[in-house]
């Protein structure tokens, strides 16, 4: 089977470079390629389970066509490709579930500045970012108190429809200051552990920044955040089941969520290029290489 990676890590994260020696254990051949390699024979790759490609969002096309093109991938390319734009979080807000407060600057609605202005919020901090993009691509938290922050902002969200992608505006939830995100993560449908990662945007900023790797600590799960984590993996494989026209099961999931007003609210859910944490817990790891062996040997 084979672990598929960006150029930009050849040898995976550090994170991921403890999966080879346990696979082995397990009597998984395992290799290493990069995506985009014209020297790699997909046809013989066998599984192939897709990693960190921290450069598709740039090429999103070219890498989903190549994705289209591999015989045995997890996650399976169409979900992968549902799940690359965030606007899935739309859909599973319309399927009951507590997301984000988010207002889409759309493409072809073609905006103005001033346009773009009037929907930012009139108060409070928020933040601007990409509907596509992977974890390196900018995030950008702002303040409607100060003229600066917000002409940033719109010039941030300016950038990101001229490259061609709705622009997103949230509100910056201020719990995220004492807790930070939670993030659940799940292999083959069962919940194997949990991370509590600091907040990456610590204050209100006149530049996008590049979004980086979360400090994470091993977190215990609450009843509340295992409720919540089962009713997104529920949802989230309806989605699935009416994108495909029958059931999938995910290889792996990871469900960021964070304390809203009221509830656990939904961050994102990420199927592809996203950090499984596999060093932040002494288990994390282990299961990830049984859930594979699992796989590679069906």
């Amino acid at each position: 089977m084979t672990l598929v990676t960006s150029s930009e890590l050849p040898d995976l994260s550090e994170d991921d470079q403890v999966l080879l020696p346990l696979l082995e254990e397990r009597g998984v051949d395992a290799r290493i390629a990069i995506w985009d390699d014209p020297d790699v024979d997909w046809e013989e790759a066998g599984l192939c389970i897709i990693r960190t490609v921290t450069d598709y969002a740039p090429r999103r096309d070219e890498f989903f066509h190549w994705a289209h093109s591999v015989p045995k991938l997890l996650n399976n390319p169409t979900i992968l490709e549902w799940n690359s734009d965030k606007h899935y979080l739309q859909e599973l807000s319309d399927r009951g579930l507590p997301t984000i407060d988010t207002t889409w600057l759309e493409v072809e609605r073609e905006y103005s500045k001033h346009q773009v202005h009037t929907r930012f919020p009139a108060n409070g901090e928020f933040v601007v970012k990409p509907a596509v993009s992977s974890g390196l691509h900018a995030t950008g938290r702002y303040t409607a108190r100060e003229a600066y922050s917000r002409m940033a902002a719109i010039q941030h969200a300016m950038a990101i429809l001229e490259e061609g992608h709705a622009a997103m505006v949230q509100r910056y939830i201020l719990s995220m200051e004492e807790r930070g995100e939670i993030s659940l993560i799940f292999f083959n449908g069962l919940l194997s552990h949990a991370v509590e990662k600091d907040p990456i945007l610590d204050s209100p900023t006149g530049e996008p920044r590049r979004k980086h790797i979360n400090r994470a600590h091993p977190h215990v799960i609450t009843a509340g955040e295992r409720t919540r984590g089962e009713d997104v993996r529920a949802t989230l494989h309806a989605s699935i089941k009416e994108l495909l026209g029958r059931d999938e099961q995910l290889i792996y999931c990871r469900i960021d969520m964070v304390a809203g007003d009221e509830a656990l609210e939904i961050l994102e859910v990420s199927l592809f290029d996203c950090n499984l944490y596999l060093t932040s817990d002494p288990k994390a790891a282990e299961a990830f290489a049984d859930a594979i062996a699992m796989r590679a040997f069906w």
